[in-house]
């Protein structure tokens, strides 16, 4: 009998996946606004950086409202 793991199949991430996610791991771990300008910064830098080789506009938008998230979760808490 297999065991039911086996039987999964794990997504493969590709660079802009895991890029992706750890920008948006690091906006959610945001407490300062320091931190939330390093974020944006990070932000800037993948946009930069795949805007060069194509990547789908959702993911901007996503970084975006999630850093604005954070910033209004940040200010409420000061």
């Amino acid at each position: 009998m297999l065991n039911e793991l086996n039987n999964k199949v794990m997504p493969i991430q590709t660079t802009i996946d895991k890029s992706y996610n750890k920008v948006i791991a690091t906006i959610k771990s945001c407490k300062t606004k320091s931190q939330l300008e390093g974020a944006s910064s990070m932000v800037r830098n993948f946009k930069n950086l795949y805007k060069r080789v194509g990547h789908p506009k959702v993911l901007s938008y996503s970084l975006d409202e999630t850093l604005k998230q954070q910033y209004i979760i940040t200010r409420c808490q000061l």
